[in-house]
C-alpha cells in the first residue's frame, strides 16, 4: 500500500524559507519519479516541481523556478522541497505525488502560509 506523508509546513513571513519533506513507502521509491503539487483556497491543484527517478533531472513551474529546489534521498525514500524567498502567492496546501501502478497517489498534504 502506497503511503506518502508530507511534513514541514507552517507559517512564514514573505521572503522566508521552509523545507518540506515527504516520507514514501509501499512502492520501490528509487524507481519512480516524484512530484510536488499545491492547492490554494478556491483554486485547482497545480504542479510545482518534479524529479526523475534516476539522474535527478528536475523541472519546475515558472513561478517557483529559481526559488524552489526539489530533491530526493533514495536510500531513505524521502522527497524534499526547499522553498526560499517565499511569497504570499505560495500559500497553499502542498502535496507529494507519484504515479505508480497506473494510479496517481497523493499524501494528505501540509499547509504553507506566507503572511506578514
Amino acid at each position: 500500500q502506497v503511503q506518502l506523508v508530507e511534513s514541514g509546513g507552517g507559517l512564514v513571513q514573505p521572503g522566508g524559507s521552509l523545507r518540506l519533506s515527504c516520507a514514501a513507502s509501499g512502492f520501490p521509491f528509487s524507481g519512480y519519479g516524484m512530484s510536488w503539487y499545491r492547492q490554494a483556497p478556491g483554486k485547482e491543484r497545480e504542479f510545482v516541481a518534479r524529479i526523475t527517478s534516476v539522474g535527478g533531472m528536475t523541472n519546475y513551474r515558472d513561478s517557483v523556478r529559481g526559488r524552489f529546489t526539489i530533491s530526493r534521498d533514495n536510500a531513505l525514500s524521502m522527497l524534499y522541497l526547499e522553498m526560499d524567498n517565499l511569497l504570499p502567492d505560495d500559500t497553499a496546501v502542498y502535496y507529494c505525488n507519484t504515479l505508480y501502478s497506473s494510479r496517481n497517489h497523493w499524501g494528505k498534504g501540509t499547509q504553507v502560509t506566507v503572511s506578514a
